[in-house]
């Protein structure tokens, strides 16, 4: 209906009826008014998935800035060329392993932009393509970080309540402040459970791409609403990346 559109209806048919019979000046049909359009000129689902990250967006910042609080508020706190310096078992290598897992994501970024756009398209198979590609890089990521976790864990002595990575007294590691670990595992493994979630996500929305669900649908949003949600997800491991690894 255009914005030319008049409506025809009397007070006492607006207060019985919720549709209102109106009358089109430019095609001279007749329809019902259901409310407008979305202010926002987004779907319903677009608008729904960046109010969730919206959510999720205040979460995460709670929990690094309590991160930030407790840090600053310690004499000391671990070195992060000390915590993170082996590459899968191979020592002195600081910071090599989350390089590469921050590599991994970003690309899987990359490839989640190709996904998008080939959806815009639509092309199936390079959606598909792309889709592939993005889950393999979750995986590979989720991958690394267990690798860092066990080593934190096995060789480092880092718990959730426990880190032995505190000042060197006479040659021999002391403990370090506790909260190091716990806000440590915390923030990345709830950072994880979103990737893994990622992941999940992708899977399912490859499986209805090979399916051919979208194109009987005839778009592909729901490739975007996920490509949303895992862009997010790279964002916040930028500023997990920042707090731990670099500051």
């Amino acid at each position: 209906m255009s914005d030319s559109a008049i409506a025809t209806a009397s007070a006492a048919q607006l207060h019985g009826h919720p549709q209102v019979d109106i009358i089109d000046k430019e095609t001279h049909t007749h329809g019902f008014w259901r409310g407008g359009v979305s202010p926002f000129n987004v779907s319903y689902g677009k608008l729904m998935m960046w109010i969730f990250l919206l959510s999720d967006t205040f979460t995460f910042g709670a929990f690094l800035v309590s991160y930030g609080s407790s840090r600053f508020s310690e004499p000391f706190w671990p070195d992060p060329n000390v915590a993170f310096d082996s590459f899968f078992g191979i020592p002195n290598m600081p910071l090599v392993s989350v390089s590469l897992m921050t590599f991994i994501l970003i690309m899987s970024s990359v490839t989640m932009v190709l996904a998008v756009h080939a959806g815009h398209l639509k092309k199936q198979k390079e959606v598909a393509k792309w889709l592939t590609f993005t889950i393999i890089g979750g995986v590979l990521f989720l991958g690394c970080q267990a690798f860092e976790w066990t080593d934190l864990i096995m060789d480092k002595g880092v718990t959730v309540t426990h880190n032995m990575l505190g000042p060197i007294i006479n040659g021999h590691p002391t403990p370090g402040p506790g909260t190091f670990g716990a806000f440590f595992f915390l923030i990345t493994g709830f950072h994880g459970c979103h990737v893994f979630s990622g992941v999940i996500l992708n899977l399912v929305v490859l499986i209805n791409v090979l399916k051919g669900t979208y194109e009987k649908r005839g778009h592909y949003e729901m490739v975007e609403k996920v490509g949303l949600y895992w862009h997010f997800v790279d964002l916040v491991w930028v500023y997990i990346f920042t707090c731990f690894y670099l500051l």
